[in-house]
C-alpha cells in the first residue's frame, strides 16, 4: 500500500487566519476547538499525519475536517448534531399544551380553579392528545414558550359559590381585648 497523498486547507486569508485564532483561544465548544486548530496548522503547512499525532486522533479525521473547511469554509467547524433523543410530541401539541394551560380549568370541565403540573398532565393524557408525558416534560414545553401561571394567591381569591366570605375584618373579641390590656 503506498503512501496516501498529502490534503492540506485552501489559501487562508489574513482576516481567515485572525479568526481562526481568534476561535482557538475562545471557543468554548471542544469540537470546534479541535476542527479550527487542525485548520490553523494544516494552514501553516503541517501534513495530516503530523497534525493526527499531535492531536492524538487519526488522520482520516484531520483529512475529513481539511475537505469540509475547503468545501463549506467556517460552518465545517461547527458541529451539527444536537444532544439527546428526538422529541416525541411535535410543535402542534407543544402549541396545543401552551393553550390548555392558559384556559381556565373549570372552562375545560375541571373542579379546580388552577392547574398544576400534575394536573395538567393529567388532563392531557385523559384527552387523549398525548398517550403519556412526564411532568418534567409539560414544565419545559411551557417554559420554552414563556407559559407562566400563578396558583390562587390568598383564601381571599376563592372562586367557590359555596365558600363563605373570609374578608371579614378582626372579630369583636380581639378588639374588645386589646382595649382591655391597653
Amino acid at each position: 500500500m503506498g503512501r496516501r497523498p498529502e490534503v492540506f486547507v485552501r489559501q487562508v486569508s489574513m482576516a481567515e487566519g485572525q479568526r481562526l485564532q481568534r476561535i482557538g483561544r475562545t471557543a468554548k465548544d471542544p469540537v470546534k476547538l479541535r476542527r479550527a486548530i487542525v485548520v490553523l496548522m494544516s494552514a501553516q503547512g503541517q501534513p495530516a499525519p503530523d497534525i493526527a499525532h499531535l492531536l492524538k486522533t487519526s488522520e482520516d479525521y484531520v483529512r475529513d475536517v481539511i475537505h469540509a473547511f475547503n468545501e463549506r469554509g467556517f460552518d465545517a467547524l461547527d458541529p451539527k448534531w444536537s444532544g439527546g433523543a428526538p422529541r416525541r410530541i411535535d410543535e402542534q401539541t407543544r402549541d396545543w399544551i401552551c393553550v390548555i394551560a392558559r384556559c381556565h380549568p373549570r372552562f375545560l370541565g375541571r373542579p379546580f380553579s388552577c392547574w398544576s403540573l400534575a394536573k395538567l398532565r393529567d388532563y392531557l393524557i385523559d384527552t387523549g392528545r398525548v398517550t403519556t408525558i412526564s411532568v418534567e416534560t409539560v414544565r419545559r414545553i411551557l417554559r420554552e414558550r414563556g407559559v407562566s401561571w400563578q396558583a390562587t394567591k390568598s383564601w381571599k381569591a376563592s372562586t367557590d359559590p359555596e365558600s363563605p366570605p373570609r374578608c371579614a375584618g378582626s372579630s369583636i373579641s380581639t378588639i374588645t381585648h386589646r382595649t382591655a390590656a391597653g
